[in-house]
């Protein structure tokens, strides 16, 4: 683990631990980096699908006997 001195917005570090419901500063923020890098991983997926859905990539999937024996 890294060890580093920040400055943090106390009011911010205080609304964070009562979303993520963490009780030290240092699961905050690691809870608050977790939560955001989940996010944009998934985001990313979400717009892979769409992006999958837009160029047809499901279409098969329309006509049962193209999955179904």
């Amino acid at each position: 683990m890294t060890k580093m001195l920040i400055d943090i917005d106390d009011q911010a570090l205080a609304k964070g631990a009562e979303v993520l419901g963490t009780a030290t500063k240092q699961d905050t923020v690691n809870a608050a980096l977790k939560d955001v890098g989940e996010r944009i991983a998934k985001a990313k997926a979400f717009a892979e699908l769409l992006a999958m859905g837009d160029r047809g990539d499901f279409e098969v999937l329309k006509d049962k006997r193209n999955y179904r024996p």
